[in-house]
């Protein structure tokens, strides 16, 4: 007896209802001819994860159920075939079939819904509603208290969505209403080794409720948020049984087989349970599963297509053609075209030097040498002009007063007033190059290299940022060449060239330190004094976290940004802007 299950491993686009259930039946269509007897979507595959508010929104419900029913509708002529769906269920939904199934929601479930030959045969609500880092679903939903097991091909399937099967409990009621196999349906956002981190939460799961389980995961960009797809299966000897491939969609199979003795002791136990005499009912034995087992990525490699999928979903879902960019011939704007080309092709990425009287001629030389290499369209324009005549309008009101950082942010906001202006004529998206360590210390300037729709790099750290670069030089993962940055733009230090001689490191501790206090402070919320006793020096440590809080304002002005830590400034990062805490 064999159970062939297809995981729907898509990228779905948050409200494009129409467009999602047509994916879905499309999957369907093609894993029913392929042999699949069972299709898994993703959580919330139907709408998109995340929806955010659009769940308060009647309307949004509501074409989600019809949605449903078009998915129904549509696959009814598909023998044998059943098909879970994730979606979110309104409470008139849930009095109409939840409560049949001995499911209780007062309000919108997080919801799945078994699907067979034109009919939901049974919905399931989510009992685990996480509600930490992104995560806000008790803002929308209600949990479950039910469990759902259903047939498919003679297998017993229970159905766990996401969170449910971090937790002891609902897998344990799972397997007492007499599943043989664990169904997860999950939408979890990427972060930095979290797909071994699944892996490793999936096994234990499967040793403490003795099932095997199959875990179909989601695929895709949604605005600061990457999903990487990596389904996978685990073997009732609690074994990686077979593996999706990571950023890419694919309709993943999963075969699951019931050994012949086994699948004899089933014959016997129904026809035991139909009266008749001196036939046992043998303990079933395990389900063995198999499939396509692809290598876990190697961490930098997954870093970047998370970059690369985050960066490509957010224009593309959102209508850009193309992006636009200021080149400076550092390393920040460097990595961030590289990731433009990887992206979407050089064709749809534009790069724009402007020089000021502080750019200095190799920055000018490696910015020329790097468009070539990637065949972009470059272009050069001088803010000297302009920075002059903001400098001449102001002189009588800075009369008397040295030049500072006022003189330097406007060189600034001049390139970014120049960015904008080719946005608006040219309909493309501005992208900001900066990074988490600039972010975090507001070592950038609001309404001048902050200026744009999407900061690709925001949630990766400075040193992060020269080894990215290295590797990307040393691979070539999307076929667009190797070497794209030139080695000098690595090995120089870092400088926003706003005035003579400057450096980086003339204002800030050195990055290694600046990235390290960031992860124990920032990320870790370890306070002040453990860092001093970790061996951080204590000027090091007050400098840089009274830069964190002190620039609060200006995170909460800039653009969105791929998140691939497990807290980025965003939705993990709500700290108060007026603040005066200081441990």
């Amino acid at each position: 007896m064999t159970l062939s299950i297809c995981i729907a491993q898509l990228n779905f686009v948050v409200g494009d209802l129409p467009g999602n259930a047509r994916r879905i039946v499309e999957a369907a269509r093609r894993a029913h001819a392929q042999g699949a007897r069972l299709l898994l979507t993703p959580e919330l595959a139907l709408c998109g994860y995340i929806a955010e508010d659009l769940f308060l929104r009647s309307a949004f419900m509501a074409a989600c159920d019809q949605a449903l029913a078009q998915v129904a509708r549509e696959t009814a002529d598909l023998p044998g075939l059943t098909l879970v769906v994730g979606h979110p269920a309104d409470p008139a939904y849930c009095a109409q079939d939840v409560r049949e199934k001995s499911i209780t929601v007062t309000r919108r479930a997080n919801a799945a819904s078994v699907i067979r030959e034109g009919r939901v045969i049974a919905t399931y609500a989510k009992r685990e509603l996480p509600n930490y880092q992104v995560f806000d679903e008790r803002r929308y939903f209600a949990p479950g208290d039910g469990v759902c097991v259903f047939d498919a091909a003679g297998i017993k399937v229970g159905l766990l969505i996401c969170e449910d099967a971090w937790f002891d409990q609902p897998a344990q009621l799972t397997q007492a209403a007499g599943a043989q196999l664990l169904a997860v349906i999950n939408a979890s956002p990427f972060h930095g080794g979290k797909g071994r981190e699944r892996e490793a939460r999936m096994q234990a799961r499967v040793r403490t409720c003795g099932l095997p389980l199959v875990y179909a995961h989601l695929v895709g960009g949604q605005d600061e948020v990457v999903f990487e797809g990596h389904s996978f299966a685990v073997g009732a000897d609690a074994q990686i049984a077979a593996r999706a491939p990571s950023f890419q969609e694919q309709l993943f199979t999963v075969e699951v087989t019931l050994p012949q003795d086994a699948a004899l002791g089933l014959v016997r136990e129904s026809f035991a349970r139909a009266g008749f005499p001196g036939l046992d009912s043998p303990n079933p034995g395990p389900l063995q599963l198999r499939g396509e087992l692809v290598p876990l990525m190697e961490p930098d490699a997954e870093l970047w297509g998370a970059l690369v999928l985050g960066l490509r979903d957010y224009v593309r879902k959102n209508g850009f053609p193309g992006v636009v960019l200021g080149l400076s011939g550092g390393i920040d704007s460097a990595l961030v075209l590289a990731l433009a080309v990887d992206a979407l092709g050089a064709d749809a990425v534009r790069a724009v030097m402007m020089p000021s009287p502080y750019t200095a001629g190799i920055s000018l030389e490696d910015a020329r040498e790097m468009a070539r290499h990637l065949n972009v369209r470059y272009d050069e324009i001088t803010i000297l002009p302009a920075f002059e005549a903001f400098k001449a309008s102001l002189a009588p009101l800075f009369e008397g007063r040295p030049e500072d950082a006022t003189e330097e942010n406007i060189q600034a906001r001049i390139r970014g007033v120049m960015l904008m202006a080719l946005s608006n004529k040219l309909g493309s998206l501005v992208l900001t190059t900066g990074n988490k360590s600039e972010y975090a210390t507001g070592y950038c300037t609001l309404y001048g290299d902050m200026c744009g729709g999407f900061a690709p790099i925001k949630d990766v750290v400075k040193t992060t940022v020269f080894r990215l670069a290295r590797w990307r030089n040393a691979h070539d993962p999307h076929g667009r060449g190797a070497n794209p940055i030139p080695e000098r733009i690595i090995t120089r230090a870092p400088s926003a060239e706003l005035r003579s001689g400057q450096t980086d490191q003339d204002s800030l501790p050195p990055y290694e330190v600046i990235d390290a206090i960031i992860a124990r402070y920032m990320e870790n919320d370890m306070g002040i004094d453990e860092l001093v006793a970790a061996g951080y020096k204590r000027e090091d440590v007050e400098k840089v976290t009274r830069l964190i809080k002190i620039n609060e304002y200006k995170r909460r002005q800039a653009a969105e940004g791929t998140r691939v830590t497990h807290r980025a400034f965003g939705k993990d990062w709500r700290y108060p802007i007026t603040n005066q805490f200081r441990s």
